[in-house]
């Protein structure tokens, strides 16, 4: 019986080691698909039967808002699942009928009409790029419309126009082409010309050129796509800086960037490196630079006074209601918890990480690049591209390890989180952070009820009744 069960095993290791390959990145692709699918009809399954608040958050979240974010995570979830479909047939497809050769001959034939020859690899797999993002944004472009003009629209997340729309995704693929192009050929470059240690000058360079750009980005980037301004003076400036300089953070200017022009959902990050940090607070943070903020009071046709007396019932009701932004001590909460990450090495240590990831998969990538079978397996037979290589073994060899080191990751940062609340809760932030952690979660739309196993797998941030439990334990009063 056992010789019976291995030779039925061995019409499988008679088939050429090319079509195994091919075969096993399919069946891991679809694997993992079916995987996140199960995960997301679990976590689906909870807002369609959590109708109503449960007793836990009776305290923190009325009827209505519940209803509304279950209503919201549902409508996100149908869209998830489509066009997560479309994304895995259209792999399937682009693979199935040789997609990644075919645009490879297709940018020789550019080249060559250009006049230059094979031996212009990097040329070519610049066309190669240019072309494989363009037909990215463009397949990808229909599913952002919709997501933004059906979804984010009708949950009143929305405040873009068509035309914003356009000219801002016009401008994002120029300004991504102008930073990948010449960082790819860069790149390419070195590989050709490293010798046996390529691998280790092309782990350097990509190195680099992520430390440049984490530098640049807040200055000279996102200025191209939102408006920054520095914060005014007067007690908002003064407490923030009055924080970080008790933790010896080096701040040097805080900035509000305009985000409500794109989205009501809101954010503050920190970045900069050594002696010169820069704080940004979007303005859909603030309360009292809430676009929406403002636009209650001017429909009310009257600024709501600050004790409530002498206002009518229907000011006091939108005033209630106010959905937008956190008080200045909320505020000071959420940058003491975001200056945790700092404090506690989080931002070094996730670094750390990810260059120690990038140069074991440069070393990789260096033991596999000669292997032919592999080239051969997506349709390249007579020719091993260097941007091919990179590919084929990046996406579709490394993607166990991808999908391990994700999940590894997600485990890391949501211990990191409960750190940076706990960080915040000893500067005494614990009540404004409790009560930041409500309003950022109702502004959001946020559902606080999660399936746990969506949850582990999913959430890089603690869901928020486990982070209000860990904040209530020590909670001021």
């Amino acid at each position: 019986m056992a010789m019976g069960m291995w030779a039925s095993l061995d019409p499988l290791w008679e088939i050429p080691t090319e079509k195994r390959i091919f075969g096993a990145v399919l069946l891991f692709s679809w694997t993992v698909y079916l995987w996140e699918t199960f995960l997301a009809q679990r976590q689906r399954r909870i807002y369609k039967t959590t109708t109503h608040v449960p007793l836990e958050l009776g305290q923190i979240m009325d009827s209505e808002t519940f209803e509304k974010s279950r209503l919201y995570q549902l409508d996100k979830s149908t869209f998830s699942f489509w066009s997560g479909l479309y994304s895995e047939i259209e792999g399937t497809l682009i693979l199935l009928f040789g997609g990644i050769p075919y645009l490879w001959r297709l940018s020789g034939r550019f080249c060559s009409s250009a006049g230059f020859g094979p031996e212009y690899e990097i040329t070519q797999s610049l066309v190669f790029l240019l072309m494989a993002t363009l037909f990215s944004a463009l397949t990808g472009l229909p599913w952002s419309l919709y997501n933004t003009f059906v979804i984010e629209e009708k949950h009143g997340f929305n405040q873009q126009t068509l035309g914003f729309f356009i000219k801002d995704a016009i401008k994002k693929f120029i300004v991504t082409q102008c930073i990948l192009l010449p960082v790819s050929s860069l790149l390419l470059y070195i590989i050709k010309i490293g010798g046996d240690y390529f691998f280790i000058y092309a782990w350097l360079f990509t190195l680099v050129v992520s430390l440049v750009l984490v530098t640049i980005y807040a200055d000279y980037i996102a200025p191209l796509f939102d408006k920054f301004t520095p914060l005014p003076e007067g007690k908002l400036k003064e407490e923030i800086e009055v924080m970080a300089k008790s933790i010896d953070f080096p701040l040097t200017k805080v900035y509000v960037v305009e985000g409500s022009k794109r989205s009501s959902h809101s954010n503050a990050y920190f970045y900069g490196f050594f002696k010169n940090k820069r704080i940004v607070l979007f303005d859909t943070l603030l309360e009292e630079y809430s676009v929406l903020n403002k636009d209650i009071q001017e429909e009310s046709g009257m600024e709501p006074r600050n004790d409530g007396e002498g206002d009518s019932e229907e000011v006091k009701a939108k005033v209630k209601n106010k959905k937008q932004g956190c008080k200045n001590e909320e505020v000071l909460a959420v940058l003491g918890h975001e200056l945790g990450h700092w404090k506690l090495g989080h931002t070094v240590k996730n670094i750390i990480i990810s260059q120690m990831n990038s140069f074991l998969c440069f070393f990789l990538f260096a033991v596999l690049i000669g292997r032919k079978e592999l080239f051969a397996a997506f349709g390249f037979f007579d020719s091993q591209p260097t941007l091919i290589g990179l590919l084929i073994i990046f996406q579709f060899i490394f993607s166990p390890y991808n999908e391990v080191l994700s999940f590894c990751l997600t485990v890391l940062s949501r211990r990191f989180e409960f750190q940076a609340d706990a960080f915040a809760k000893k500067l005494g932030k614990a009540k404004d952070l409790y009560s930041a952690l409500i309003k950022l979660n109702k502004d959001n739309l946020g559902f606080p009820v999660s399936d746990w196993l969506f949850s582990m797998w999913h959430y890089s941030h603690p869901p928020l009744l486990e982070r209000l439990q860990a904040l209530k334990n020590s909670k001021q009063d």
